[in-house]
């Protein structure tokens, strides 16, 4: 029997920590500095993909996704570097996917094309907000003017563009988000990101939420109210969502983020960067350092990755489970047995079906619509306790 993972594919996740401007909502691993060492960070990225091939041999390469910080900052030789060394190593996949994140205050037309020249054929803009008060608020450098270039050179540039909105913000009312993201589905995108704005300890906001001095969010049933009219505006214009917080046309969903959601293997590098590796039927773990120099040093040894360590049935089983109900097409019940070992107990399908948050179809169990609102009680239901 073939491993697990090949039902959900591979790829390369490829961490750039660098951003011209921390936002403070941000828990990601980036970091502002005023200079770059581009030539030792395009030999380190290589060092480390030579390093993941010599023992991944004979994947065949679905998505490159390059992730951050503000990749749109990266010079496009390094870019072409990482992919070319990628494509050389593993088999690419007839259609493989190579996305590049970007932030509109980075865009330019010129490096753009450097981009789509090295390999790159989609890009994800950060958009975030369409009023140029909220931006502000939010940390970006770029305002709704910027971004509406942005998406124009990328369209103009790109085989397929997606851009992120961020919802549930301060003051923000219901109608207010029902016209922005009527203004954004009025730019004929063929893939939406949208998120609720979530305040995570250790970032500005979180610092500021804990003093007392975030106000204006909304309450559970406000921030509800906006997810369920998200899921309404975006259904009729043609993008269903296909996860929790990702919308797209049918065949333009981001099929990198579909290996991490279907259970796939994925090879992560660069500073932060976490993976998932079966090797010998093992499935593993990776991680890396956060510190961008100590990275950097390590990675120049032949060292760049952290550390691994191999993953229970009983940790595979949760992570399936969590991330396949996260998706519109639901999770593979048999699937999921082979994997723990032990089917899932009837008593809470019928339990969570009885509410109306979960559905068995064709032996595949999925998260309705009210079901994926409260995704993380769902989950909590299901998992062994």
């Amino acid at each position: 029997m073939p491993d697990d993972w090949q039902q959900g594919g591979f790829g390369l996740y490829v961490h750039w920590p660098f951003c011209a401007a921390k936002c403070p909502y941000c828990d990601f691993n980036s970091h502002v500095v005023t200079q770059v060492d581009t030539d030792a960070w395009r030999a380190a990225f290589v060092s480390e993909i030579e390093r993941a091939a010599a023992e991944t041999p004979d994947r065949l390469l679905r998505s490159i996704y390059f992730g951050g910080g503000t990749p749109s900052l990266m010079p496009p030789d390094v870019v072409g570097a990482v992919i070319d060394t990628a494509t050389a190593l593993w088999t690419p996949a007839n259609d493989i996917e190579i996305t590049l994140e970007a932030n509109p205050s980075s865009v330019e037309a010129g490096r753009f094309r450097g981009y789509r020249e090295a390999g790159v054929n989609r890009v994800s803009l950060g958009v975030q907000a369409l009023n140029d008060t909220d931006l502000r608020r939010l940390g970006r450098l770029h305002d709704v003017a910027a971004a509406r270039k942005a998406l124009e050179v990328a369209r103009d540039t790109f085989e397929r563009t997606s851009f992120d909105l961020i919802y549930a913000r301060q003051d923000q009312s219901l109608a207010e988000w029902e016209a922005e993201l009527g203004e954004a589905l009025s730019w004929s995108p063929d893939h939406l990101s949208l998120y609720q704005l979530t305040i995570e300890p250790g970032t500005a906001f979180g610092d500021r939420f804990a003093r007392g001095g975030l106000r204006g969010l909304p309450d559970e049933d406000l921030a509800a109210d906006m997810y369920f009219a998200t899921q309404d505006l975006c259904e009729a214009h043609g993008l269903p969502a296909y996860e929790v917080s990702n919308h797209a046309r049918p065949g333009a969903e981001s099929r990198h983020n579909l290996i991490y959601w279907n259970g796939g293997d994925y090879v992560g590098i660069g500073p932060g960067a976490h993976g998932r590796v079966t090797l010998d039927g093992v499935r593993h773990a990776t991680w890396t350092v956060d510190a961008p120099s100590t990275w950097l040093k390590g990675a120049q040894s032949g060292a760049g990755e952290a550390g691994r360590t191999p993953l229970s049935a009983a940790e595979q089983a949760g992570e399936y489970l969590m991330m396949g109900l996260r998706t519109s097409g639901g999770l593979d019940l048999d699937r999921l047995t082979r994997i723990a070992g032990t089917p899932l107990p009837v008593e809470k399908i019928v339990y969570l079906a009885d509410l109306g948050l979960i559905h068995v179809d064709d032996g595949m169990l999925k998260a309705t619509r009210e079901g994926r609102a409260v995704l993380n009680a769902v989950i909590s239901e299901l998992l062994p306790d």
